[in-house]
C-alpha cells in the first residue's frame, strides 16, 4: 500500500522513470525528511513506501498548506524545475528550490531555470562553483543502518560465494559505460589480477542502449586477458540488493572520469571497505588520503592498479582505513545530517 501524504509542506518530484543517483539519493532522503516535514514525492517509479502524493493529488496543491504560508517544490533536474515555475505562474502558493549536482558549466537554459529558484542547494563545493547564483553547499548522506561492515557469519551474495571462498574481492558498481571509468578499472584489474591468484575483480551494474557494445568490449578484453572467470559481470542488482555486495568487497574503486556528487565511496565506506577513487564530484571531500583509502588522477589505469595492490598488499592498513571509513561517514555523512540540512533550508524560506 503506498504511503500518501495528506496536504504536504514539501513535494519532491522525481519525473525521471529509469533508476539513477538522482532518483536513489531522494527516495533515501525524503523518509528521513518527513520525521520532521510533512514532504511527498511526485512522480511515475515510487516505491510503495517513500512519501507520496499522486498526480491527481496535484489540483490541491492550489491552497496553502496548515501551517504554512507556502509549499516548496523541490526539484533536481530542469524537467522539474518548469513545472514548479508553471504552477507557480498559475498562483499555486509555490517557493522553489533546486538541487544541483553537476560538476560543470550549465547550459543556458539551465541558467534561466535556476535563475527563479527561490533557493539553491550544492552537493559540494565544487558545484557551488558552477552556479551563478548563491547557494547551499548540503552534501548527500547515506543510511549507515542498510550500508554496514559484515558480520562473522555472514553469507555473501550467490555469484560471490566461490569469490569470497577463494579470497578478496574488489569492486566497482554503477551504470557501465566510458563516463564511469569502468574500462579503466577494467584495465587496472588486468593489470592487477595476474600477481593476486586470490583476487576477484566485480563490475556490478548495466549498460543501458548505446553502451551495450562498450561492454561488450569489455567482456572481450577481459576474455583475451584469460581472466574471465576472475573480472565479473553479473549485471545489475535493486537498491535492497546493493549492501550485500558492499560487505563481500575487500576494496571498492570508484573509477569515474566525470561525476556529479557521487555517493558510491560513502556506501563502500560505510560498509568498512577502504576506497580507490578519482578525484571527480566530491570524491576528494569523500575520501581521506591514506586514511579511508587514496585518491588517484581520472583515467589512470597503472596509477589505479599501484593504489590496488597498495591496499592488497596492507592487510592490517586494509582493515583500519575501513574502521576510519565507516567512522567518517557516521560523523560527517549520515542520512540524517543531509534531511536536517535541506529542511533547514526551507526553515529559512518560510521564516523570510
Amino acid at each position: 500500500m503506498k504511503t500518501l501524504i495528506s496536504d504536504p509542506e514539501v513535494i519532491a518530484p522525481n519525473f525521471k522513470r529509469r533508476l539513477s543517483g538522482v532518483t536513489t539519493t531522494l527516495l533515501r532522503v525524503v523518509p528521513v525528511q518527513a520525521r520532521s516535514v510533512r514532504i511527498a514525492a511526485l512522480g511515475p517509479i515510487l516505491p510503495d513506501e517513500t512519501p507520496q502524493i499522486r498526480w491527481r493529488d496535484v489540483p490541491g496543491l492550489a491552497r496553502k498548506p496548515q501551517g504554512r504560508p507556502f509549499r516548496i517544490w523541490h526539484a533536481r533536474r530542469n524537467i522539474e524545475m518548469l513545472p514548479g515555475l508553471i504552477l507557480r505562474a498559475l498562483g499555486f502558493p509555490l517557493k522553489l528550490v533546486f538541487t544541483s549536482a553537476s560538476q560543470r558549466k550549465h547550459s543556458a537554459w539551465s541558467r534561466f531555470l535556476i535563475a527563479r529558484m527561490d533557493a539553491v542547494i550544492a552537493t559540494s563545493p565544487m558545484s557551488a562553483s558552477y552556479l551563478k547564483v548563491a547557494s547551499t553547499v548540503v552534501m548527500h548522506g547515506i543510511d549507515i543502518d542498510v550500508f554496514r561492515p559484515a558480520e562473522a557469519g555472514e553469507t555473501p551474495p550467490p555469484v560471490l560465494v566461490e569469490a569470497v571462498a577463494r579470497g578478496r574481492v574488489v569492486g566497482c558498481f554503477g551504470r557501465i559505460r566510458a563516463q564511469k571509468g569502468t574500462d579503466v578499472f577494467v584495465d587496472a584489474m588486468i593489470e592487477v589480477l595476474p600477481h593476486y591468484p586470490d583476487v576477484t575483480a566485480l563490475v556490478l551494474g548495466r549498460a543501458t542502449g548505446e553502451y551495450t557494445g562498450f561492454l561488450a568490449d569489455l567482456k572481450g578484453r577481459v576474455e583475451a586477458a584469460g581472466l574471465g572467470d576472475r573480472i565479473l559481470f553479473p549485471g545489475e542488482v535493486g537498491p535492497l540488493e546493493t549492501p550485500e555486495y558492499y560487505r563481500a568487497l575487500s576494496l571498492f574503486v570508484a573509477p569515474q572520469r566525470w561525476e556529479g556528487f557521487g555517493v558510491t565511496p560513502l556506501e563502500a565506506m560505510a560498509s568498512g571497505v577502504p576506497v580507490v577513487a578519482t578525484m571527480v564530484g566530491a570524491f576528494s571531500s569523500l575520501v581521506v588520503e591514506g586514511e579511508t583509502g587514496s585518491l588517484i588522477a581520472p583515467g589512470d589505469a597503472s596509477a589505479m592498479a599501484l593504489a590496488v595492490r597498495r591496499w592488497l598488499d596492507d592487510e592490517p592498513g586494509r582493515a583500519r582505513a575501513g574502521e576510519a571509513g565507516r567512522a567518517r561517514v557516521a560523523e560527517h555523512f549520515s542520512l540524517e545530517t543531509e534531511a536536517a540540512a535541506i529542511n533547514a533550508v526551507y526553515q529559512t524560506l518560510w521564516d523570510a
